[in-house]
């Protein structure tokens, strides 16, 4: 201790500086940490509001499920996962850079305003689509009034309160962009000059004769490209050089491992023996769902709902049969008809839930379930009675609603106790869910149906496909280490794809669909770099190498160089053809003359408009067109650089239009037209102007 206390300012003086050090060198390593690794869980910011990993990937999910009930549900294939990755983005761009400019212009949304756009005469569309009838598909009035009454009895927190105030910010925002869209069409106006203008593109008639050049008559060996050849037009276009986000050029060679003839043909071998032992099976659902690749729901459908090769089938076999094998989605199908009949189409329920383990387990669950049925079918309001018991938080704040559902939309044991009941009865039902009090309201439509076992198996590629691939890949790969990887691909005789400016959130190349780590070692590497490994997705071995990085903003001439080399060599063969033509122009005084002497006939190009500069047969061309429209008739023009040669014209006439009688029709159609592109020009301003990082390629 005394040791201590003697020593203690030196202790005291290290410990100090010991943590200011900590301090600084954690400010230098911090500095050294790229920004994805001290933001772990963003997917990025907009104007300095972070997006969470976490609730932007439940709401990917939600998008990632509506594509794929759209597409009739099964899988969702890279290329539409990156879709709803997208999507999603879109929408918290729109939905931030939207907040931003509403505060700073200080829109609001008034309270009677939101109680018009609730429940007045004309509420919003997304109240509308809401609260629609399931039959008649209409807005229902009355529907909404009991949601808002049995949502304001219930607590604050409740999950139907976050879903009653997550409507309606959404119908709040709707309003907000709808003001802030008309805010911007009402500054759109269109002057009489400029309707007349535009009257006159449209409707006045060049009719001319021009002599063309064209480039391609012009050898490429005759002509040199100097360094200021290509500064020129750089310098003259440097709009058109600005990268909007990082991009990579990739050179790559894929090894393809799809299934072959021999593949097919050991798939249809296995079915034709799987076919044989379902239709001796005796549990025929079991057999299915444990042999099947893809596992199919065993419940009745009616015709037009299991896979077009299979349902005809189906609906013409008798109960018993087995059928089959089809093709059907890259795989063979088999089914055995277990049993069909005449049925609803369509059902319209209400349910109460009951959870057993709340009610002190199963027995006593169902014995309260019996004394609820025992009630509704005395007359109670089933609506009251499932705003007091169900544990279903979705339904019980509709009274217990369902709505009108089809086979296939519900678990097996609820479908066939409400399509196999009659309008009005009132079944109890076990489920994993828990116990369900079931009221069947109405039963719509009827047709035959049949319930089937179905067994898929999808044709793949055997290992001997694989390995060959893999061998092939393999071979290639091996040899890129200290040689070039085109010299390689010759030697090999393997064929190279070129992918140009790629984005990090690119799931093909070229129509490859290439997997996700390929993009983002891409994006890690240096030019030249050639992959770390194979990449392998589900038939196909990819290799690849860097060719190119462009990095954000405006591009150097360097970057761009390749991309303008054929401009800038028809722009020097245009000087060359401009000095011919001007060398033929000297001492003609028509175009006729100026075309014997370039050994060129005159062309006739009739009835061309300015606001569509095309000549037939030819190419757009504007400057050419616009040139046209500013000439005397019967006067040569000067040589015209256009986009595929130079070109002399020689107007004969023009027909000028009547004048127009009332602008009125003219002057609100130009302004509809500039109003459809209001916002996305708006959007584009507003998206250039903010502060956005985006580090989606990390996560998908």
């Amino acid at each position: 201790m005394n040791y201590l206390r003697n020593r203690a300012g030196v202790v005291i003086v290290v410990f100090i500086g010991f943590a200011i050090f900590a301090f600084l060198l954690g400010d230098v390593i911090n500095y050294g940490t790229p920004f994805w690794a001290r933001h772990q869980n963003q997917v990025g910011s907009i104007n300095g509001e972070t997006i969470d990993i976490n609730e932007f990937n439940a709401q990917v999910d939600q998008t990632s499920e509506m594509f794929r009930q759209q597409m009739g549900g099964g899988s969702l294939n890279p290329q539409m996962k990156s879709y709803a990755v997208q999507q999603v983005w879109g929408q918290y761009l729109n939905r931030e850079l939207l907040r931003s400019e509403v505060e700073r212009i200080g829109l609001t949304v008034g309270k009677a305003e939101l109680n018009d756009l609730v429940q007045g005469d004309n509420p919003s569309m997304q109240i509308q689509q809401a609260f629609a009838n399931p039959q008649t598909g209409q807005f229902d009035h009355n529907q909404l009034e009991m949601f808002i009454s049995q949502v304001n009895t219930l607590p604050q927190g409740h999950e139907a309160h976050k879903q009653w105030n997550a409507l309606l910010q959404g119908v709040m925002d709707e309003q907000l962009s709808a003001k802030y869209t008309n805010l911007i069409n009402n500054s759109i106006y269109v002057t009489t000059l400029e309707a007349n203008e535009e009257y006159s593109q449209r409707n006045k008639l060049a009719n001319f004769d021009y002599v063309l050049l064209d480039y391609e008559s012009t050898p490429d060996s005759s002509v040199t490209l100097t360094e200021q050849d290509y500064k020129d037009y750089y310098n003259e276009h440097k709009g058109l050089f600005k990268n909007e986000e990082e991009t990579r050029s990739l050179d790559y060679v894929v090894f393809d491992a799809s299934p072959t003839g021999q593949d097919t043909a050991r798939v249809l071998t296995t079915v034709e023996e799987a076919k044989n032992q379902l239709a001796e099976s005796t549990n025929d659902s079991l057999f299915a769902a444990v042999n099947s690749d893809n596992k199919y729901p065993f419940i009745f459908r009616k015709q037009g709902e299991f896979s077009p090769a299979l349902d005809t089938l189906l609906f013409n076999a008798p109960v018993g049969s087995t059928v089959g094998p089809v093709l059907s989605n890259g795989g063979f199908e088999i089914a055995k008809i277990v049993d069909a009949k005449v049925g609803p189409d369509s059902v319209k329920a209400s349910h109460i839930l009951l959870n057993p383990a709340t009610e002190g387990g199963l027995d006593k669950a169902r014995a309260k379930a019996d004394s609820i049925k025992g009630l509704i079918q005395k007359g109670e309001n089933l609506a009251a009675l499932a705003i007091q018991f169900s544990v279903d938080e979705g339904s019980k704040v509709n009274g217990g609603e369902l709505g009108t559902f089809g086979r296939g939309r519900m678990i097996p044991v609820f479908e066939d106790a409400v399509f196999d009941g009659k309008k009005g009865d009132v079944v109890i039902v076990t489920s994993q869910y828990g116990v369900h009090i079931v009221k069947i309201e109405d039963q719509i439509g009827s047709s035959r149906v049949v319930k089937a076992a179905i067994i898929n198996k999808q044709i793949n590629s055997g290992k001997e496909t694989m390995n060959a691939a893999y061998t092939k890949a393999t071979q290639f790969f091996g040899a890129l280490d200290q040689n070039d990887f085109q010299e390689v691909a010759s030697q090999q005789n393997v064929s190279v794809s070129k992918a140009d400016n790629i984005s990090a959130m690119e799931t093909m190349l070229m129509g490859t669909e290439v997997p996700r780590e390929l993009v983002r070692w891409a994006f890690e590497a240096d030019k030249g770099d050639h992959s770390d490994k194979i990449y392998e997705s589900d038939t196909k071995y990819v290799v690849a190498q860097v060719t190119g990085i462009r990095e954000k903003g405006e591009l150097p001439l360097e970057a761009v160089k390749s991309d303008i080399e054929p401009t800038v060599r028809n722009r020097v063969k245009a000087k060359k053809l401009i000095a011919q033509a001007e060398e033929a122009a000297k001492g003609a005084t028509t175009l006729a003359q100026i075309g014997e002497k370039l050994g060129k006939t005159p062309v006739a190009a009739e009835n061309i408009v300015l606001a569509n500069p095309v000549i037939p047969g030819v190419a757009q061309e504007n400057a050419v067109i616009g040139t046209v429209f500013g000439l005397q008739p019967k006067e040569p023009s000067k040589p015209i650089r256009g986009s595929q040669g130079v070109y002399i014209v020689e107007v004969g006439s023009f027909v000028n239009p009547e004048a127009p009688s009332d602008l009125t029709a003219q002057k609100k159609q130009m302004s509809q037209a500039q109003a459809q592109r209001t916002w996305s020009l708006t959007f584009q301003a507003l998206q250039k102007k903010a502060d956005i990082v985006d580090n989606r390629a990390r996560f998908f």
